[in-house]
């Protein structure tokens, strides 16, 4: 049984359902059209008994496998912010629901994160019960980039690394490679590139017992720990333990050693505002499930397009980024000591009352 979008490839074969990302041009950007292809295919085989297990990769331009997926579509993103396309609200709701129905999906879900995993591409692997990375992996949430927060569920994984990581990641958008990514809790294995290929044919011809075996079955072909040496955190904890985002920046400042000065650069882009708001997010996040992170980052996404009519950071963010590509993006208000505590606390109130939530329905397992 086959069934093909243009932009998604969904098969089974033998017991195992297997998704392939086929956008590869955008490196796999997630459209509304691939959200909503990718929900009903998971939703269809989530009842479907020949289906055990669930397994999807990306696609590049020379074939299968080479790059997850990099995101959203942040073209579409601006089309739509900028014109007030209503495809926009659905874009978010839809693709928020999709994250939630991985983290609970009943059945193995086996994600391949090869090459570029970053953004939409997190959602959509994060939540997989076996997440498998590979030499070419480079990992980021880098959304402070272009004047949004680390959203699809962000807020929930990113604050369960170890340590204060998931400050640090959600605030830098700094890139992770596969060692860091096992050792900060947001992959479960590693398996290398070149091996990726026979594993997921084995998937498709062997004979399961059930989705337990499955998964034991790709595990036990997988490594525990990747090649390479792990990010000493001590820096990073020290710093983004602090209260403030005011104190972070001072203190990176303040330190003359390399990393500091260039985590401190880095921050000095991104948008003050949204800086203020994801470190709210995080810490935040500590506290909740996946359903209730997802409805707070629904409010947060709202606030992002409409709370300063013709003031989007995001709007103003991808177009410095990808539209204009002059890089040079006029974040408002302009510098981090700026940013009144009114002003990003709004992001935190949500625009509907919780029985009519666009995501009321979202309960985990």
């Amino acid at each position: 049984m086959t069934e093909t979008t243009a932009d998604v490839l969904a098969e089974v074969r033998g017991q195992v359902g297997f998704i392939t990302l086929n956008r590869p041009k955008a490196i796999n950007a997630l459209s509304l059209g691939m959200v909503r292809a990718l929900l009903a295919q998971l939703l269809a085989w989530q009842h479907d008994d020949k289906v055990l297990a669930v397994a999807i990769r990306g696609s590049h331009k020379e074939g299968v496998f080479g790059h997850f997926c990099a995101g959203g579509d942040i073209r579409f993103l601006h089309a739509a912010g900028s014109t007030g396309n209503p495809e926009l609200e659905d874009f978010f709701t839809e693709e928020y629901a999709l994250n939630h129905l991985i983290f609970n999906y009943p059945k193995p879900y086996i994600a391949f994160m090869d090459g570029i995993v970053m953004g939409g591409g997190m959602g959509i692997s994060q939540g997989a019960s076996l997440r498998i990375v590979t030499e070419k992996t480079k990992m980021a949430m880098p959304e402070t980039v272009i004047g949004l927060f680390p959203d699809v569920g962000g807020g929930y994984f990113l604050s369960r690394c170890p340590g204060h990581v998931g400050e640090w990641l959600a605030l830098t958008g700094d890139t992770i490679t596969a060692a860091d990514a096992i050792a900060f809790k947001l992959a479960d294995a590693y398996l290398p590139t070149a091996e990726q290929g026979a594993l997921w044919e084995a998937l498709a011809t062997q004979s399961f017992a059930d989705g337990q075996a499955v998964q034991a079955f790709a595990q036990a072909r997988t490594q525990a720990q990747a090649p390479g040496t792990v990010r000493s955190t001590a820096d990073i904890d020290r710093v983004f333990a602090l209260p403030t985002v005011q104190a972070i920046i001072d203190t990176l400042e303040a330190d003359g050693s390399e990393w500091a000065q260039s985590t401190a650069a880095a921050l000095r882009k991104r948008s003050p505002l949204m800086l203020h708001v994801v470190l709210e997010q995080i810490r935040r996040a500590r506290g909740m499930d996946v359903a209730s992170d997802l409805r707070m980052e629904r409010d947060m996404v709202r606030h992002c397009f409409y709370l300063r009519p013709g003031q989007s950071e995001t709007v103003e963010g991808v177009r410095a980024l990808a539209v204009d590509k002059d890089h040079n993006p006029q974040w408002n208000p302009p510098r981090i000591e700026e940013v009144s505590e009114e002003l990003w606390r709004a992001f935190f109130v949500s625009p509907w009352p919780a029985h009519s939530h666009p995501l009321a329905m979202l309960k985990d397992a």
